[in-house]
């Protein structure tokens, strides 16, 4: 082979060679943003299952989101089943296994101070959802706590009308770990105050209906049933348990709820509670996807996502959105619950409640 076909075949080499380093850097940029992409991988921990909305609509609808917005995205599911313990080594796992972001929704919001101080140590993102965890939390998306509250001590102080001096009611608020419950209760006192006698009021562990069913049981032993008014239900598990208990004893009377469940959608069409409380699910779980995705991609939130700030329980300033909620009774069941999707006619107008629905104008 002569010095000159020697040469030329070096050059040819050479040039093939940059062009399939050319070629492999071009490739590599796509690569590289579906690798960062499939990097997504967070931690979605729920508090319970005995509340029908975390199983129904708060996880596919976050997990749905996180999907559309990340379509690589990894994503750990974790619920405590009512246990801080469990929910506590929850998040150790979540971190071990690589988790960048949490979603928290607290079981019990003190308890997990802890944990959420050692995701922060660990460099992983904590947004607190539905519930204002303590520690250092990174965001924070819920409902207007305090104002559901007082929708619902209103609600109840409007369906007793002038009954409202002439007997008692009875207060059923959520559990002592929950720190929504205690806005919740507070809402409502800054309206029945002095405007209502209460004549029983309990803290109600874990949300548990049985619990509620038990305490109204007793509260009508205590205060006799002639002489009970109305009931705050600080949600609609309470309500069914409480509304259980009423007519065991033959009473019917002005009852409030939260969550818009729909055994509570069907019990305010037979006239046996009175309200509830619809926190529209999706554009919460949607806000809680996208912090979550914009802290997995290293991006600043936006103002518009977090729009004022709260204090937590151990005095962090935690950059939130708080969302208003709506009052559900028997004449718009239609343009809520039924309009937004929660659901169906169908669903709700079962053989059982066919009458009630067609009196309500649900067709």
């Amino acid at each position: 082979m002569t010095r000159t076909l020697r040469s030329a075949i070096a050059l040819a080499g050479a040039a093939a060679l940059a062009l399939g380093a050319v070629s492999v850097s071009g490739a590599a940029q796509p690569g590289a943003g579906s690798a960062e992409r499939q990097d997504v991988r967070i931690g979605l921990l729920l508090p319970e299952s005995k509340t029908t909305r975390y199983e129904k609509f708060d996880r596919p609808y976050i997990e749905a989101k996180i999907k559309e917005l990340a379509p690589g995205a990894q994503i750990d599911y974790y619920n405590a089943a009512e246990s801080p313990t469990t929910q506590q080594q929850q998040v150790n796992t979540a971190l071990a296994k690589g988790d960048k972001v949490l979603i928290l929704d607290a079981v019990d919001a003190k308890s997990i101070q802890s944990s959420v101080q050692k995701a922060q140590d660990a460099g992983v993102k904590v947004v607190a959802y539905d519930r204002l965890a303590q520690g250092p939390v990174d965001s924070y998306v819920s409902y207007d706590n305090r104002k559901v509250g007082e929708l619902q001590g209103q609600a109840l102080l409007d369906a007793l009308g002038d009954k409202a001096e002439s007997g008692q009611i009875v207060m059923h608020n959520g559990s002592p770990t929950d720190p929504n419950a205690a806005e919740f209760k507070a809402g409502a006192h800054s309206v029945l105050d002095g405007k209502v006698k209460i004549g029983k009021e309990y803290d109600t562990p874990n949300w548990d209906p049985n619990n509620a069913n038990q305490q109204m049981s007793g509260a009508i032993s205590s205060l006799g049933k002639d002489n009970i008014v109305g009931v705050y239900s600080a949600n609609d598990g309470l309500a069914a348990g409480i509304a259980t208990a009423l007519k065991a004893a033959g009473i019917n009377v002005p009852l409030t709820g939260q969550d818009a469940q729909l055994d509570a959608i069907q019990r305010i069409l037979l006239g046996t509670q009175t309200i509830t409380i619809m926190k529209p699910y999706k554009p919460e779980a949607d806000i809680a996807a996208q912090m979550a995705v914009d802290f997995a991609e290293g991006k600043p939130l936006p103002s518009d996502l977090v729009p004022t700030t709260v204090t937590s329980g151990s005095g962090q300033k935690v950059p939130a959105n708080l969302l208003t909620p709506v009052v559900v009774d028997k004449t718009n069941i239609k343009d809520t619950v039924v309009k937004d999707g929660l659901y169906t006619v169908d669903e709700i107008c079962t053989p059982t409640y066919a009458a009630a629905c067609e009196e309500a104008g649900l067709k």
